[in-house]
């Protein structure tokens, strides 16, 4: 950790590497050994925070007691960290993380977590989290999905809001993928309900969502700063919509990081994910070529 924290040339790649170690780090002790033996290290108060907001949002998404308490000791620590190191969006990235614990009533929620919107109709929410974090990187990937989840968790019309982010996502900006996400999640919900088919990946919005990441985005954006996610969720939306040019590209891109989300939504079973992403790239890649398929963490 130290030493990945410490080559980190971007706030984007500051932010990706703390989020995937601290998704390791919350399941042991190693993040509270560091502060103890270090306990001015910048790097390491900041990682005492990150590893603080995933296990709150570990035991949040497993519905177990104390959630509010563990809230309050991860806010804290993101104060703590955002004090130490003013100009790091990352303590402000954990504190838009949190939003999605608070109340889906505006009216019981925390004060940061009901302000007004940045366009009009859009819903109440943490916008003055988020603008922090554009103070400090503009288009920061996490935050805006943080954001989502948050829109997502307060019942609030999530449509509206990937629909506004992508009529500005500048070029080359992986924010022009949040629709995919939001459709993927919203198709995995409903098919398992028997109310969807796959002709819901070749219409109208999501078509439009799906060509405007292919063509606004992939072939924009620098390939270093790829995220696996990102690539899987366009991939399985070019396949699932019949958009065969290009597919193989972004197949290719893939290479050996596969991640289940989305394919578990769109296969015969949710436990057939591999299987599903394996027969969708067989038809656009002739070589598979990168060794055998990872599992790829969250980014």
């Amino acid at each position: 950790m130290k030493v990945l924290l410490e080559t980190c040339d971007t706030w984007a790649l500051r932010t990706s590497r703390t989020q995937v170690l601290a998704a390791a780090a919350a399941h042991g002790d190693a993040v509270e050994a560091w502060v103890q033996e270090e306990p001015q290290n910048v790097n390491a108060v900041t990682m005492q925070a990150r590893v603080a907001v995933e296990r709150t949002l570990n035991a949040h998404r497993a519905g177990q007691q104390g959630v509010a308490l563990l809230a309050d000791r991860a806010r804290t620590a993101c104060w703590d960290a955002a004090r130490r190191w003013p100009e790091d969006p990352v303590p402000w990235v954990g504190l838009l993380a949190l939003a999605q614990v608070d109340s889906p009533d505006v009216r019981e929620r925390r004060p940061e977590h009901r302000m007004g919107p940045w366009e009009y109709m859009l819903p109440y929410g943490p916008w003055g989290l988020l603008h922090k974090v554009q103070e400090r990187d503009p288009g920061n990937r996490e935050a805006w999905h943080r954001m989502l989840q948050a829109m997502q968790a307060y019942g609030a019309n999530a449509h509206d809001f990937v629909r506004w982010v992508s009529t500005w996502a500048p070029t080359g900006s992986p924010l022009a993928l949040l629709p995919l996400y939001l459709h993927a999640e919203h198709y995995g919900k409903q098919r398992a309900n028997g109310q969807l088919t796959p002709l819901y990946w070749t219409r109208d919005p999501v078509s439009h969502y799906t060509l405007r990441a292919l063509t606004w985005w992939f072939p924009q954006a620098d390939a270093t700063s790829w995220s696996p996610l990102d690539l899987n969720h366009l991939a399985q939306a070019l396949h699932s919509g019949g958009f065969g040019d290009g597919a193989g590209e972004v197949f290719d891109a893939i290479g050996p990081f596969v991640t289940p989300v989305p394919w578990k939504y769109v296969a015969d079973a949710p436990e057939r994910w591999l299987e599903e992403f394996e027969r969708a790239r067989s038809r656009y890649v002739r070589e598979p070529g990168a060794g055998p398929l990872h599992a790829g963490r969250r980014r």
